[in-house]
């Protein structure tokens, strides 16, 4: 393990950045890493304005012993605020797991959660199992730039929402609110935490009737004994739609939600096409924290 001293990071004292080594396979990025982003103009402007603290991968990072109390709060200020918007990569995060392929709906894909995550869902499997239920995993971990892809087509008219392109003459606000009935902005998914996970099917068809039906009522009677809660649930005030199929781990969620609500605005929601409309939406009140009271 490689270590540097980093200075000078705006007044906040020093910091010890490890670079551990990274094997081949570490290297490789994986899938849901490496579709392509979507070029936005202030995309250049935003990655030259960063700070070098911001571009360091806040898992690698210790606080030098010269850094004051003061200090310390703050540099851990600035570490949460990355986690919690995606700005990480898990593949070299120790934290994550790459999911095996016999867990996965679609065993090619390079797929991250958080190991803690990760042991309990492979109980709940097994348990399943033996109630003739199959449990896989579609999709955990979405760091920034995934979500900010997957947005960025959707505002832009290249992919559909529901079944509709957005209208492109339309208000920001409007906008944004179409594509939020099913996708985060980036920096508000709870993906980006790696305990939050989709199970078996997306499509909500699926869920309704026959074997997804009978998946979703094993979920709801047993999900909690192993910590996943379903966060959007019917009846809510606001916020996404159902998604009968997305499940979080709440013995990590819970806290990494309470984080969000301690040092998020909207206001610091930004980073990608149509990230203005956050404020006006009141995203972080009605979106990131508009969940199943159960969850919290």
């Amino acid at each position: 393990m490689k270590k540097r001293i980093v200075s000078g990071l705006g007044g906040i004292g020093l910091l010890v950045a490890c670079t551990p080594t990274v094997g081949p396979e570490e290297e490789q990025q994986p899938q849901e890493l490496i579709q392509p982003a979507i070029d936005s103009s202030a995309e250049k402007e935003e990655q030259d304005s960063l700070s070098l603290l911001e571009q360091l991968d806040s898992s690698g990072l210790r606080i030098s012993p010269k850094a004051s109390a003061a200090e310390r709060a703050k540099i851990m200020e600035i570490i949460s605020k990355e986690y919690l918007m995606g700005q990480f990569n898990p593949a070299t995060d120790q934290r994550f797991e790459r999911i095996e392929r016999q867990y996965l709906v679609y065993p090619e894909r390079k797929i991250f959660i958080r190991k803690e995550a990760m042991a309990k869902f492979k109980e709940m499997q097994a348990r399943a199992k033996e109630d003739g239920i199959a449990l896989k995993i579609m999709s955990a971990t979405r760091p920034f730039n995934v979500q900010k892809a997957i947005w960025e087509r959707k505002w832009r008219g290249e992919q559909r929402v529901n079944g509709k392109f957005v209208p492109q003459d339309a208000p920001q606000k409007a906008k944004a609110e179409q594509i939020l009935e099913w996708n985060s902005m980036p920096s508000t998914s709870r993906h980006h935490w790696g305990t939050d996970i989709d199970i078996n099917n997306i499509n909500p068809a699926y869920w309704l009737k026959g074997q997804g039906a009978k998946e979703y009522a094993w979920l709801v009677a047993h999900a909690a004994e192993f910590g996943f809660c379903q966060v959007y649930s019917a009846g809510r005030p606001y916020g996404y739609q159902e998604e009968k199929w997305h499940w979080s781990y709440i013995p990590l969620a819970k806290e990494f939600t309470n984080q969000y609500k301690k040092y998020i605005k909207d206001q610091d929601i930004h980073g990608f096409l149509g990230a203005e409309a956050a404020a006006e939406i009141e995203v972080v009140k009605k979106y990131v924290l508009g969940i199943n009271p159960d969850c919290l």
